[in-house]
């Protein structure tokens, strides 16, 4: 265990336990997603990734996306 999530357990640890169940619930719930994301990043193929780099140059093309600057401003 790292020393970082040593001291996420101990604030953790010292909340009530009503609210310890309802974190875990969701460090559970994370991690539950992360190993679907990455059986799914697994199981594609390399002509699957190559179609979406393709569709995302065409909209790109098409004028269909906004700049990340516009989308998430500094």
């Amino acid at each position: 265990m790292t020393e970082l999530f040593r001291q996420v357990v101990a604030e953790i640890e010292k909340l009530p336990a009503e609210q310890q169940d309802a974190i875990a619930t969701r460090l559970l719930a994370e991690l539950k997603d992360e190993k679907a994301w990455e059986k799914r990043f697994k199981a594609t193929a390399d002509k699957q990734w190559d179609k979406l780099a393709q569709m995302v140059r065409q909209e790109i093309a098409d004028g269909e996306t906004s700049p990340l600057d516009d989308v998430f401003p500094g």
